[in-house]
């Protein structure tokens, strides 16, 4: 007997991901007209944006411009940000900020009633928005689920897991699930996180595994960047039930220092992540620790009480203690490589948020300008894919599903062991043995980029090669990676 068809849903747009970049962009769709799927592989506002502590960062003090904002993320791109991505965002962001006040998101007001603005390490104004202090992602998220769920034009498939992406002739036309259901659609947005759970340490949730890069990797998208993986220089160490909680940056922002072994200061906390990360790294090598110290106890407590009662809950009270930290894996720069609308390199195949590499990030993301592109990005990627043809023949049988394979705890280490904050061709070259194909990238990508450059750092090949200024290193077609300048 013959197995049987598989229930197709047809939708105009499929969104794989209900994080703020896959509600976004599942949002706009349907506010154009369009039939949505939304695959979640959770239930809605349980995803990884929902965790997220940082703002959006947008230009909106008089005395700032989208051309500052731009600045500084080159700057802290180390020299690989690409122009043309950057001064989109840092245009754009301020008007993301308002449409998802429309949405009906609350961001956080100062006395005399305008949105209230923090400073974060990189940016040098004040420009980061927050909701609920370092709840940003919680309180976003949490208001975009619930007007997804009251839009009759998204259906929404919950606790469903993508599978393998469904092409034809070259083209996405929809994505495959676990559970042997399909979505057909005019055009496939991955919204799917970053990899950084693939790392043994992380501030990241479980899930964030780069399933998103491998479906796209398997209908033949193009990778780039797999090497720079940011490592934030605060997460929690040795607290129980508290290990890599991310205390974030907007509180060394408010005043909080960094101490050493003897509690002495030793770097300039608001300079960017790589910077204060390695600085944090060397001091623990240097003092055989395996922590410093983050000194908030000036702060005051009621500007982050997700924190405060987070690590209070644990047995410490940052009002009165030292809270120890340490570098942990927090944020992929690399990723599919997408263009200013969130095109793949495959027909009908977007992808959005930290799924997609732009080139907006260069070798290290500025702070809070991630949550801000998931809703840039996530707008545009949506309103192109509408663009899109319709497959002249609508393919009745979609392949059948594969599972995403899953990192073992072996590989984990190995990533964290071989590919952390310092890396050397000897370490490299054994993460390019392991089993997981996104390790083996990730180790590829980094032994071709012989230098160091923001959060890559190679102890042999300690200094920054100007010749590699604006070259990303890219995988195409399966093949070995090589660099490609960008613009």
């Amino acid at each position: 007997m013959s197995a049987p068809a598989p229930h197709v849903v047809d939708a105009e747009v499929a969104v794989v991901g209900a994080g703020a970049a896959g509600l976004y962009a599942a949002l706009t769709a349907a506010r154009a007209g369009a039939r949505v799927a939304l695959v979640s592989a959770t239930p809605l506002a349980q995803t990884a944006s929902y965790w997220a502590q940082g703002g959006l960062a947008a230009a909106l003090d008089p005395t700032d411009s989208p051309d500052l904002h731009r600045r500084d993320t080159e700057v802290a791109g180390r020299g690989i940000v690409r122009r043309s991505a950057a001064s989109l965002l840092c245009r754009e962001a301020p008007g993301a900020v308002r449409e998802l006040e429309e949405h009906g998101v609350t961001f956080d007001r100062a006395q005399d009633g305008s949105l209230a603005l923090g400073l974060e390490g990189g940016h040098s104004k004040r420009r980061v928005v927050h909701a609920g202090g370092s709840a940003t992602g919680r309180r976003v998220v949490r208001q975009l689920s619930a007007v997804v769920v009251e839009e009759p034009r998204i259906e929404v498939l919950e606790q469903a897991r993508a599978a393998a992406p469904w092409t034809v002739d070259g083209r996405c036309v929809g994505v495959v699930l676990e559970d042997g259901r399909a979505v057909r659609a005019r055009s496939t947005i991955l919204a799917t996180g970053g990899a950084a759970a693939l790392w043994a340490r992380t501030t990241n949730p479980p899930g964030s595994l780069g399933v998103g890069m491998m479906l796209a990797h398997a209908a033949g998208a193009a990778l780039a960047d797999l090497e720079f993986v940011q490592f934030h220089p605060t997460a929690v160490a040795g607290v129980p039930g508290r290990e890599g909680f991310l205390v974030t940056e907007a509180i060394r922002g408010e005043g909080a220092t960094l101490l050493d072994a003897q509690h002495e200061r030793f770097v300039e906390e608001l300079k960017p992540r790589d910077e204060v990360a390695l600085a944090v790294f060397r001091k623990m090598a240097e003092q055989d620790t395996r922590n410093v110290w983050l000194d908030m106890r000036h702060v005051d407590p009621h500007s982050f009480p997700n924190i405060v009662g987070a690590l209070r809950e644990s047995g410490l009270d940052p009002a009165t203690e030292l809270v120890p930290v340490s570098p942990a894996s927090h944020f992929c720069m690399g990723g599919v490589v997408a263009d200013l609308d969130g095109a793949s390199t495959v027909p009908g195949l977007y992808v959005v948020g930290e799924t997609a590499n732009t080139g907006l990030h260069g070798a290290n993301r500025l702070a809070s300008n991630s949550l801000t592109e998931c809703f840039v990005q996530g707008k545009r990627a949506a309103l192109a894919g509408l663009s899109e043809p319709r497959f002249p023949v609508a393919p009745e049988n979609p392949p059948a599903q594969t599972a995403i394979v899953a990192p073992s705890q072996a590989t984990r280490e190995n990533l964290w062991r071989n590919a952390g904050l310092a890396r050397d061709a000897a370490g490299l070259a054994e993460l390019a043995r392991d089993p997981h194909p996104l390790a083996q990238i990730v180790a590829a990508c980094a032994m071709l980029r012989q230098e160091s450059r923001g959060a890559h750092f190679r102890t042999d090949f300690p200094d920054t090669d100007p010749a590699l200024d604006g070259h990303h290193a890219v995988v195409r077609n399966g093949g070995s990676p090589a660099f490609e300048p960008w613009t």
